[in-house]
């Protein structure tokens, strides 16, 4: 890796990565039914990511998430392209159906409501990015209007699940990005621009 920081992991090309491919009749309403079949999969879900969808600060709030991010991440989780021991058995057993119905269910749900009256000053990062960094800025994907390309959702999001993933693409123990768009960005970014990005993100509405 060209640049790479002392300690950056270097991934083998051979290494598992995503293979979803991106389908737009993930991004029609889904019906009634695949929402409540969603529910009752979700049941073994609660655990990390609450009985509404509002998780943990070590995970991702999967309330109001875009169907497709959601189905796209367990998918990974399946496959093996994302690494997480909790993770793994517990999508073992999901088939394309239960996963759709899984995203539509936690797509259904309100998303988190923040409890600060504003995010406060937008980070650089942020905002602009950083161009001579080849950094984009975040709303380029993660925008309010709509997901690019399976983006999640990133507002209202535990800062601390947030720096995490942003340290994982950076150091490459995660390399489940579409065309290694994360890693790219996430080695350029400093640990106090990842930890602006995080707190930013947690506090936005």
């Amino acid at each position: 890796v060209r640049n790479a920081a002392p300690g950056t992991q270097i991934v083998r090309a051979d290494y598992p990565t995503t293979r979803v491919e991106i389908d737009p009749q993930m991004l029609i309403g889904a019906s009634a039914e695949s929402i409540g079949r969603g529910a009752t999969l979700a049941l073994r879900c609660t655990m990390c990511h609450g009985a509404r969808g509002l998780s943990q600060a070590n995970t991702p709030n999967l309330a109001g998430q875009y169907p497709v991010a959601i189905y796209k991440e367990l998918v990974d989780f399946k496959t093996g392209a994302r690494v997480s021991a909790i993770m793994a058995p517990l999508v073992a057993d999901l088939s394309d159906a239960d996963m759709r119905d899984l995203a539509a269910y936690y797509a259904y749900l309100p998303r988190v409501t923040s409890s600060n009256a504003a995010a406060g000053e937008v980070p650089l990062i942020v905002a602009s990015g950083a161009p001579l960094r080849g950094i984009a800025p975040c709303g380029a994907c993660h925008g309010e209007v709509d997901s690019k390309a399976s983006a999640a959702w990133l507002e209202g999001q535990p800062a601390v699940y947030l720096r995490t993933q942003l340290e994982a693409f950076a150091s490459g123990t995660r390399r489940n990005d579409i065309g290694q768009q994360m890693r790219n960005i996430a080695r350029g970014m400093t640990a106090a621009e990842i930890n602006a990005t995080g707190e930013f993100y947690a506090r936005a509405p």
